[in-house]
Order: structure tokens, then sequence, then C-alpha cells
């Protein structure tokens, strides 16, 4: 392994099952079987740009449960501590995709695999060359006690001096945003990079102006706030000061998955040591790209997709 390449994270994966037509999923009669979960696309985006990337997850001891496998191993990440669990079938969900590219997503994940996880299992040997650690809300937000894994995640990971990296990802159809903000609020203290949709982090926090967000992080020490906000760009707090960036222009087909394809990039930029405004704008390019593919994971590219989108070589508005 190159130095300042390893990733750790963890978190639940599902089969996703993505419509044939775009429109209303009442009126959808076949799907794609595709698979999916924020941790795991996270996880391939990382991979496909060239990071050493370790999945703590389990899975189903089923057909699907299997593919996920097959699947997340054949990208290259380290599937030594995924393991497959009998009683609990791999979680599944369905998309609903509307002619402008936005969605819904419907979920059928009780009894996750995720459950049998206990913190336990989250040891040292987890954390042997690795640089950063990623985290979310949606492994928060599956089941309480998975609180006291993170808790565990942080503390091991703050003894070895490794940064954690935390996005909300907020999934309002799991919990509510009461006890998604008791969480989070007891996790913010922890966190150095905090990666939020505009509209999420002023969800949380009721804060949505600059001058508010930036006394937020100061108040939480996180060191590094990273704001996504879709079409209109990217923006990142940190040592007192504002960095901005444009989006890309693209031309939509598919946004889910576009945040965790973000933080890939971001986190990759962090690692090579890339200056502030850089790090956002390959984010950007890494988000933008995904939303020109169909599915979770299909559109994250490879550093060498990114880079003629940075060079200014490759011409994606139609």
């Amino acid at each position: 392994m190159q130095p300042n390449t390893g990733v750790l994270t963890l978190g639940d994966a599902m089969i996703t099952f993505n419509p044939a037509q775009t429109g209303p999923l009442r009126f959808i009669n076949s799907f794609d079987r595709k698979v999916g979960g924020a941790e795991l696309n996270f996880a391939i985006g990382c991979a496909r740009l060239g990071l050493e990337t370790k999945w703590i997850s389990r899975l189903g001891n089923d057909e699907f449960g299997r593919v996920i496998y097959n699947f997340a191993r054949g990208e290259g990440i380290d599937m030594t501590n995924v393991s497959f669990v009998e009683g609990y079938p791999t979680s599944i969900n369905f998309k609903e995709i509307r002619e402008d590219g936005s969605g819904k997503t419907f979920y059928y994940r009780f009894m996750s695999p995720i459950l049998t996880l206990e913190p336990e299992h989250i040891t040292e040997q987890l954390f042997e060359n690795i640089n950063v650690v990623h985290l979310t809300g949606v492994f928060l937000a599956i089941n309480p006690k998975n609180l006291q894994i993170t808790k565990q995640i942080i503390k091991i990971a703050q003894k070895k001096r490794i940064p954690i990296s935390f996005d909300p990802n907020i999934r309002l159809k799991l919990w509510s945003i009461e006890r998604a903000r008791d969480v989070y609020y007891e996790i913010f203290p922890d966190v150095d990079i905090l990666l939020t949709g505009l509209e999420e982090i002023r969800l949380i926090t009721g804060f949505g102006e600059e001058s508010e967000l930036a006394r937020f992080a100061q108040q939480f020490k996180i060191d590094q706030l990273v704001i996504k906000d879709g079409e209109n760009g990217s923006k990142l707090y940190t040592n007192g000061n504002w960095y901005r960036e444009a989006a890309f222009k693209v031309v939509p087909v598919d946004t889910v998955g576009a945040g965790d394809g973000f933080d890939a990039g971001y986190i990759y930029s962090c690692l090579q040591q890339k200056e502030f405004q850089e790090r956002l704008r390959f984010a950007n390019a890494v988000g933008a790209l995904v939303t020109t593919v169909s599915g979770d994971n299909e559109g994250l590219p490879y550093l060498e997709d990114v880079l003629p989108l940075l060079n200014n070589e490759m011409i994606i508005e139609r």
C-alpha cells in the first residue's frame, strides 16, 4: 500500500432494483438488478480512484448477499471484514426515477444483516494502514446500538490519530429528524471532516447562512465543513475561511449516488493533500460524472475518467 491511501468505512448494502422506465413506481413493471448502499457506494468510489479501501459489513447468506459480495470484491475492495449471516435476508430497495432525473427510494431492510454487527467486532487490527475513517448517518439510522459501534470506531481512530469523515446522509424513512439530531450532535464533536448537503445541514441545525455555519463548525471544532449544493456547486469552511467552487454543467440522468461520489472524491483529494479549492473542484467533478449514468454506483468514475473533465478536455453538457 502506498502511504496516505487507506480508507475504512462500514455499513449496510442492498440489492437495488432500478426501474426500466421513468415515472411513478406504481406504473413500472420491470426492473434492473443493481447493487447499492451509501457506504458501499463510497467504498467503490474510493477504490476506483485508486485508494486502498476496507469495508466492514454483514450480508445475508443468500443469493443476493453473494451478488453484493462478488461485486464489491470485483471492485478491489478489501472484503476481509464482510461476512455472511443466517436468518437475516439481504436488504433490498426499489428506486423511482422521474423524467427530470429526480427520484425516490423505497426500502425493504427490516432485519438487515448489519444488525448482527456488535461493538466488540470493532478491533484495533481493523485500523492497520488506514488514513481516514468515513462514517454515515445511514448506519446510525438502522438500529440504536449502531451509535455504540460508531463510538467504538471513533475511540480507536482517535487513539491512532486517524481523522474521521462523516456524512449525515439523512434517511427520514428510517428514523425521525428529532432522533437523527440527537445522534448527530453526539457525533459532531468527534468529526474532522463533515460532508453534508446545504438543505441537509439546515434541517439538522436550523442554520443555512455562512456565518451561522462557521460558528457551528467552530463550536464543534470541525476542521473541514464541506457543503454540497448540487448544481450550485460546493463550498468549504476551514481555518476561518470559506472556499467556493462552481458545479460542472451536466444533464443529469440519475442523481442517486452523486453525494457518495462527491465524498469519495473529496477524501481522495484530502489524502493526495490537494489545496482546498482543488478538493472541491475534484469532488464536484466526481459528483457530476455520477449523475450522467443511471444507477447507484455505475457512474462512479475511475481517476482517468475524472482528469479530462478537470483539464477541460471533456464536453458533457448537451
